[in-house]
Parts: C-alpha cells; structure tokens; sequence
C-alpha cells in the first residue's frame, strides 16, 4: 500500500492498491470488507447524508443498475455517516413519498455503511476537509475480485453522478481482463477497442511489419469486439 497521505487527516488509496479492510454495520448487517465480497466486483460509494436531493436521486439511480450489476458479478455498497435508523427512514421516505424518471416505489437493496465515527470515510478519503469535515465527497470506487481498486471517482456534493458512465467503465474493465484490449476514448460495447502498447522494441517491430485491419501506426491498432460477443463472456464469468 503506498503512503498516499495529503495532510494529517486524508488518505488517499489510489488506482492498484489492495482495498483497505474494514468492519462496519450496515442497512443489510454486519460487513466485512473486502473479503465479504471475494471473487466478485464491487462499487463502493459514499454520499454527503440521509434525506439530501441529489443524494436521494443517485439512490434510486444505483437502485435501477442493481440486477444488471450482479449479471456483472459486481455489488454495490453505499456510504453516509448517518445511523442506521436514519438509514432506514430515509429509504421508507423513498419508498413511499418519491418519485424520479420513471421510478416510483422503490426499494432500496443494497447495504448502505453507517460511518457514525468517520473510520471507513478517513480510511477511503472521502472526507476533503476543505469541503466539510463531517460530510463526506460523492467518492466512488471500483474494486475487482482480487479485492484490487481499479477506479477511482471523485464528485463534488452538489453534483449528481453519471451511473452509466459507472456501468461503462465496470464493463470496460472487464473487457480488458477478458479479452486483453484497452477501450478508446468514448468507447461504449460493441464499438472497436485498441490492442495494446507494444512495451519493447523487439514488439514494435512486429507491430509494424504486421499487415492487419485498422491499423493506423504501430502503437495505435483498432480491433472489432462484438457487443454480443463481450456480453456472452462477461455474463458467464462468475
């Protein structure tokens, strides 16, 4: 794990450290984590607190995301320093009294953290003390089932998260893993990937003395991927 600390109170875990551990209750019981969650992919995200409107609407929009999620073999895991009967009541509100796009009546499933004493929020840099020292930022993180971070997001508070945006990039590292290809700029699935960096000299050579499809120089190489031949393996890969 690298020493990743900005000041006395924030640490930083960055993109291909081992998911720092913790114990923590939450809305589903007692979590143990990463290691609750071996072999599977997991979202980890925090928002600022219970009954707030962006907060309320990024609910109900990670919500609509949940079947597809564990289709990925990914789960989702929430964030607030609220109690848990905070939690609770916040989800009946949301269930009974909102509705947003087309949902209506909906029932959070996913186990939202409650991070009374800020342990799991310090330890994942989610609280920026020049933006609050009790509210944590919209931080987001994708670990793999290795229990290795992959991505890292950072909102600010006042700023609703792109949960398709979310979704690609899960799917985009899954495609790597699989197929070994990296995803261009604006990729969604079905659209050409890139093959990979030639990483010696010997390698670029090759790169360039092969005659293929969609080759525009030697580090820049387009590929064809099928949606439907990504999805066939990503939905069978457990």
């Amino acid at each position: 794990m690298h020493d990743n600390t900005q000041n006395d109170s924030v640490f930083l875990p960055l993109i291909g450290d081992k998911a720092p551990s913790f114990i923590a209750n939450t809305t589903n019981g007692l979590l143990k984590f990463p290691e609750d969650y071996a072999g599977r992919w997991v979202i980890l995200f925090s928002h600022p607190m219970d009954f707030t409107p962006v907060c309320t609407t990024e609910f109900l929009s990670f919500q609509s995301v949940v079947d597809n999620l564990k289709k990925l073999n990914t789960e989702l895991v929430g964030l607030s320093v609220g109690a848990i009967p905070s939690h609770l009541a916040w989800y009946n509100s949301i269930y009974n009294d909102i509705s947003f796009k087309d949902w209506k009546n909906v029932k959070i499933t996913f186990p939202v953290i409650a991070d009374m004493d800020l342990h799991v929020s310090k330890l994942y840099g989610m609280i920026h003390p020049n933006t609050s020292d009790t509210k944590t930022v919209r931080a987001l993180f994708i670990i793999d089932t290795h229990g290795i971070i992959r991505t890292v997001l950072y909102y600010p508070q006042t700023t609703g998260r792109n949960i398709q945006e979310i979704l690609r990039i899960l799917i985009a590292l899954q495609t790597h893993d699989v197929f070994g290809f990296s995803t261009p700029a604006d990729w969604q699935p079905g659209a050409q990937v890139v093959e990979s960096l030639p990483q010696t000299n010997q390698d670029m050579q090759k790169r360039i003395a092969k005659n293929v499809k969609n080759k525009q120089s030697w580090y820049l190489t387009f590929r064809d991927l099928p949606e439907s031949k990504i999805y066939d393996k990503l939905l069978k890969k457990k």
